[in-house]
């Protein structure tokens, strides 16, 4: 369900290498050149662009966009131009940074990836920061936060699709006690949401819904100021239907005085080539407003082109 459009006949890498080359060159950058490249691209295209470009030109394209684009163009092109693996991994140091810190993009990574996806992260934070993501999360949280988010990063859930329905019953009771008793920092209730596969941790809240009569994430909403509880339901909600947790970052990202550019640019550049389609379809549902629209009314120029592109505007 992804939004990226990739035209029927791509050129070689050697050429789109050329064209970018050429759009650097000269008085001014060609910008809408950039984009009609690099927003059509999917990742293993972008990837033996970056090898041509490297080969050819002798720089990491990442260091010439670098050059010559600026604001939130160009964080939404670099972010988007990355490896996958690569930008995760960027992201979730970035996340641990005293000024850029925020444990939801730990959540969002650590939950809405697949374990194998999650495995090429870690690969390649080793590589570029010289050290392991449990590392970092660990050093920069404390307490309740830590206790959670550590063994979320350290995960490697199953991907099956088999479901031990007793198992569903006997942990859904489990949560529904810890959650009545406000334990929330339960050993038991953070080893059911970190360590079961999602299909598994579905059949178990489906039960849970069932069997006591809420949702287990309207139970969790005893004091909304709580950040732990709010990390909590936040990861509930990125294993078990992650196109709402994004369609409210989304919503929150654009509704708010002051776009968060931040938030709207890792959205769009990290789930266009998953899942952007469902996202779509769940803004429209929650906002009655097509989100090519409300982004087009929040942003401008070179930066609204980019993310257009990337969510499949007809016309970007």
């Amino acid at each position: 369900m992804a939004t990226l459009t990739v035209p029927a006949s791509v050129p070689s890498p050697a050429e789109d290498s050329e064209q970018l080359r050429k759009a650097f060159e000269g008085w001014g950058t060609n910008e809408a050149l950039i984009i009609s490249i690099l927003a059509h691209r999917n990742a293993a295209q972008r990837t033996s662009i970056r090898k041509t470009y490297e080969q050819t030109y002798g720089e990491d394209l990442l260091k010439s966009l670098d050059k010559e684009l600026s604001n939130d163009f160009e964080r939404a092109v670099l972010l988007w131009t990355m490896d996958p693996a690569e930008r995760d991994a960027f992201l979730a140091n970035e996340a641990t940074k005293r000024l850029t810190s925020s444990n939801w993009v730990v959540i969002e990574i650590a939950c809405t990836r697949s374990s194998y996806d999650l495995f090429l992260v870690k690969q390649a934070y080793h590589a570029r920061f010289k050290k392991s993501p449990e590392e970092d999360v660990a050093y920069h949280t404390s307490g309740d936060i830590r206790k959670l988010l550590v063994p979320l990063v350290s995960s490697f859930r199953y991907e099956g699709t088999e479901v031990n329905m007793m198992l569903a019953k006997s942990e859904a009771k489990i949560l529904h006690e810890k959650v009545s008793e406000k334990a929330y920092t339960d050993d038991d209730l953070i080893r059911i949401l970190t360590t079961r596969s999602k299909a598994q941790l579905n059949a178990t809240l489906n039960h849970y819904n069932n069997e006591f009569g809420n949702a287990i994430n309207k139970d969790l909403k005893t004091d909304p100021k709580d950040e732990y509880l709010s990390l909590l339901r936040a990861t509930i909600k990125c294993l078990t239907c992650p196109e709402k947790y994004f369609e409210k970052v989304l919503r929150l990202a654009i509704n708010k005085q002051g776009t968060d550019e931040g938030a709207l640019t890792r959205v769009v550049t990290t789930r266009a080539e998953i899942d952007m389609q469902r996202i779509k379809e769940e803004y429209y549902r929650r906002n009655s407003v097509p989100l090519d629209h409300a982004i087009a009314g929040d942003t401008s120029g070179d930066y609204e082109k980019m993310l257009l592109a990337l969510v499949g505007h007809g016309n970007a």
